[in-house]
C-alpha cells in the first residue's frame, strides 16, 4: 500500500490559480461581510462626531476651495455655484484617496492575523472599499441637500452616477489589491501614497472641468490625460447630477478600459504576493 506524498514546491506566478481564489473569496463570503460591517462601525465608534467624519472632509476642501477661487475671482463651475461645483466631484474623489490610502496598508496593519489564520487575504483591503463605499453614501446625502438649496434638480442623466462609481470601486480593488501586495515587501507604498494621492489630486479635474482640458490639449495629449481615470469618474459623476449632462464617453471608455485591464493583473499579482506573504509580511 503506497503512503500519500506532499509534494512542496517554491512559488511561481505560473502555479498562480485566480479563478480557484475566486471560488476560495466567495466560500469565505460570510468572513467579508462580517469584516465590512465591522470596519465601518470600528472607524467612528470612538469618535465624538462619529459618521458626520464622512462628511466633514469633502465638506472642509470644499469650504477652503470656495473661499480660495472665490479671493482669486476666477472659479471655473460657469453657471453652477462653486460650492456644488467642487463638492460633486470630491465625494468620489474623497472615497478614493481614503480607501486606497487604507487599503494600501491593510496587509502590513493586519500582520498578526495574516501569520496565524488562513483565509483569503485580499478580503482585507477589499474591506476599506465597502467602507468607503457607505462613507461615500452618507457625503451624497449633503449633496442632495446642497442641490436643494441651491435650487438645482434632479434629472434623468443622475442615472450616469451608476457607471462611474462602477469603474470607481473596480479602480480601488484593482490599485488596493496592487499596492497592498507591494507594501508587504516594501513598505514605502505606505508612507509615498498620500504624497502620490495629493498629486494625483491635481492632476483629475476636481477643482476644473474636463471639458477646459480638452478645449487646451492637443487631441493626442488629451487621450493620454483620459488614461487617468479618475478623470473619466469624477467628470461623469460631476456631469450627471449637477451639469445634467451625458459624460465624456472617450473620458468614460478610457478610465473602463484601464479598470478592465488592472484587476485581473493585480489579482493574479496579490495572489502571487499571497504565497510567501506571512513569511515577510
Amino acid at each position: 500500500m503506497s503512503r500519500p506524498v506532499t509534494v512542496f514546491e517554491p512559488p511561481a506566478l505560473g502555479r498562480v490559480d485566480p479563478l480557484a481564489g475566486l471560488r476560495r473569496l466567495r466560500d469565505f463570503g460570510d468572513l467579508f461581510l462580517t469584516l465590512s460591517v465591522h470596519r465601518v462601525n470600528v472607524r467612528y465608534r470612538q469618535s465624538r462626531l462619529g459618521l458626520l467624519w464622512a462628511v466633514i472632509q469633502p465638506l472642509a476642501m470644499m469650504l477652503v476651495f470656495t473661499l480660495m477661487f472665490s479671493f482669486l475671482r476666477a472659479a471655473p463651475s460657469g453657471d453652477i455655484p462653486f460650492p456644488l461645483f467642487a463638492y460633486s466631484a470630491l465625494i468620489p474623489w474623497t472615497m478614493f484617496s481614503t480607501a486606497l490610502n487604507n487599503a494600501s496598508t491593510a496587509l502590513t496593519s493586519h500582520a498578526a492575523l495574516l501569520t496565524k489564520v488562513s483565509f483569503p487575504r485580499e478580503i482585507l483591503p477589499l474591506t476599506y472599499i465597502v467602507a468607503g463605499l457607505v462613507d461615500m453614501s452618507i457625503a451624497s446625502l449633503v449633496l442632495v441637500a446642497l442641490m436643494i438649496w441651491f435650487g438645482v434638480p434632479l434629472t434623468a442623466t443622475a442615472l450616469w452616477v451608476l457607471p462611474s462609481i462602477l469603474v470607481l470601486t473596480g479602480l480601488l480593488v484593482g490599485l488596493g489589491l496592487l499596492t497592498s501586495a507591494v507594501q508587504v515587501r516594501y513598505r514605502d507604498v505606505g508612507l509615498a501614497m498620500p504624497v502620490l494621492v495629493q498629486m494625483w489630486l491635481f492632476a483629475t479635474p476636481v477643482l476644473y472641468p474636463l471639458a477646459a482640458v480638452k478645449a487646451r490639449l492637443p487631441a493626442a495629449l488629451y487621450g493620454l490625460y483620459t488614461l487617468n481615470p479618475m478623470a473619466g469618474v469624477v467628470d461623469t459623476f460631476r456631469r450627471a447630477v449637477v451639469l445634467h449632462q451625458s459624460p465624456d464617453y472617450m473620458a468614460l471608455a478610457a478610465a473602463a478600459l484601464v479598470v478592465v485591464v488592472l484587476v485581473p493583473a493585480a489579482y493574479v499579482y496579490f495572489k502571487y504576493v499571497e504565497l510567501t506573504m506571512a513569511d515577510v509580511v
